[in-house]
């Protein structure tokens, strides 16, 4: 018996010589006959490319002139729905049907005033958050109540029964920014015919503002750390810049300029 024999009848033995000779090097299968390759007919050559034939001319349709469409000055449409506003409810409905603000799209609730009408003291803040989104009403939640008791220590109050010890609650912005982000200049600008309506028909002594916005918006000054307790004025009347509550809790160390600033408003009101 021989190898030819064994790989007949052995699979092992068949198994192995091939293994065998892939050791050796043999990866593919040959022919039993040599083959002269140099003896293989010529390729055909492939046919000569015939071009295509021109396709038809088409005509091109003219571009259709669309109409131009008119640009809307939302500060001028701001300004003289405010002047038709002659009460606040009528105020309150003329910012509701305001569509040129694009926050209103993200918000809930629009948050338009709290407290007293009439009342001397009128506080604005920059814009809702989340809270105030969610209830309708500005200045709610852990600073909210914060607020609260520091105009209560004056003897102001959002619940007051009389006008002259009563508090009047609102925001520049009446919808929430988006991801309670620093409201836009833009917004600011179209909002603001909308706020200096509402100061004329509350008619306060006295603004006082919470925030960088409020302040810039209405006196043009920039920074509320370095303006507040400094008296201004806007639209004749005076305005007294204090910290926002957000900013008194997280930084309660300034509670005690915060303070100054109610004595001198306090102070003020007494005259």
């Amino acid at each position: 018996m021989g190898i030819a024999t064994d790989i007949l009848t052995d699979w092992h033995a068949s198994q192995a010589a091939l293994l065998w000779q892939v050791d050796l090097g043999i990866d593919e299968w040959l022919l039993d006959d040599p083959l002269n390759r140099y003896d293989l007919p010529e390729a055909v050559k492939p046919a000569p490319m015939v071009a295509p034939a021109a396709a038809p001319a088409t005509r091109v349709a003219a571009p259709v002139a669309l109409p131009e469409v008119a640009k809307v000055d939302a500060v001028a449409e701001a300004q003289a729905l405010a002047a038709r506003a002659g009460t606040l409810d009528a105020l309150r409905a003329a910012i509701a049907g305001f569509e040129h603000c694009d926050l209103r799209r993200g918000a809930r609730n629009l948050v338009f005033a709290d407290g007293v009408p009439g009342a001397r003291v009128m506080v604005l803040g920059e814009a809702p958050g989340p809270e105030e989104d969610r209830e309708g009403r500005p200045f709610v939640g852990r600073a909210g109540a914060l607020l609260d008791e520091m105009f209560a220590a004056i003897g102001l109050s959002r619940d007051a029964q009389d006008a002259r010890a009563g508090l009047y609650l609102a925001h520049i912005l009446p919808w929430r920014c988006l991801g309670n982000g620093a409201p836009l200049a833009e917004d600011v600008a179209m909002m603001l015919p909308f706020v200096m309506r509402h100061i004329d028909l509350v008619a306060p002594e006295v603004i006082v503002v919470m925030g960088n916005t409020p302040l810039s918006a209405l006196t043009g000054v920039q920074s509320i750390a370095r303006a507040r307790g400094q008296w201004q004025q806007a639209g004749g009347r005076a305005v007294l810049p204090m910290i926002h509550p957000d900013s008194l809790l997280r930084t309660p160390v300034a509670k005690r300029e915060a303070w100054d600033d109610l004595l001198a408003l306090e102070a003020r009101l007494a005259k």
